[in-house]
């Protein structure tokens, strides 16, 4: 299916590892031109360089979103580059382990900065352009938003307050024909996912005990699973789609867990 994304400047932060790579190699497939918003300058400028010798148009953008000036930054990049903004995908951010017990005021409200801050900064400063080009956001959530997770408070307070923020913009921006819409991933392989795994005495131990309670083919979702829903949802074939949570899961967050065991 042609997604019609052909020539559509896609911000995605987190664009340079895990599901935001995913969601950056997919749109070029499909002929977008993505903004790859990290803060690693290595893994950033090296699928920037790669891109532009294959002959796709593309922009790095390093940046350190906890900070509003760095937000401002990407946009006006964007801008300066391309002249216009048409997808936001709201993408990175990671799990801090600031619990209610093992954390503190300080470091809650830290990860608070860390996690979504940027959502609401960027498309502040995106929203000009968004409204010019009748674009659309997509924000990555994550399943932990609806089920929780345990030791996890700062990280589970940001992903459901992005859920809130996508109901809220998809209200306020209903005049400008903005769409605006959540994906939340529950079980994906990524660098990170794996990073957490090998906390444990034996991941593949723990990773099959996990697979096995994901109900659709007892496997992980694959990044670029993620990736095809954020698409799909940010084309005009979704057209008619705002407001929405999608979860590409294999039914892990909604049907009964023990039905794959």
């Amino acid at each position: 299916m042609d997604l019609n994304l052909k020539d559509k400047i896609i911000i995605v932060t987190g664009g340079a590892s895990g599901i935001g790579e995913a969601i950056v190699r997919e749109s070029v497939k499909e002929g977008a031109i993505p903004i790859i918003v990290n803060r690693s300058l290595d893994r950033g400028k090296k699928m920037e360089e790669a891109f532009l010798a294959e002959g796709h148009a593309c922009l790095f953008v390093q940046a350190d979103l906890s900070e509003k000036e760095a937000c401002r930054k990407v946009v006006d990049e964007t801008v300066h580059k391309f002249g216009k903004i048409d997808i936001l995908v709201n993408n990175a951010g990671y799990n801090d382990s600031v619990g209610l017990q093992d954390g503190s005021p300080e470091q809650f409200m830290e990860s608070i900065q860390n996690n979504i801050f940027h959502y609401y900064t960027l498309a502040h400063y995106a929203l000009p352009y968004l409204i010019k080009s009748k674009g659309n956001i997509v924000n990555i959530s994550s399943k932990t938003a609806i089920t929780g997770q345990g030791h996890s408070s700062a990280y589970i307070a940001s992903k459901a307050g992005q859920l809130g923020l996508t109901r809220e913009w998809a209200v306020e921006l209903l005049p400008y024909g903005i769409r605006v819409n959540a994906v939340l991933p529950a079980e994906v392989m990524t660098p990170m996912y794996r990073g957490w795994l090998n906390t444990y005495d034996d991941p593949e131990a723990k990773l099959e005990e996990i697979t096995r309670r994901i109900p659709l083919g007892q496997r992980m979702t694959k990044p670029e699973e993620i990736a095809y829903t954020v698409l799909f949802a940010a084309s005009d074939k979704s057209a008619h789609t705002t407001g929405q949570y999608l979860f590409p899961d294999g039914g892990y967050t909604h049907l009964d867990r023990s039905i794959g065991s």
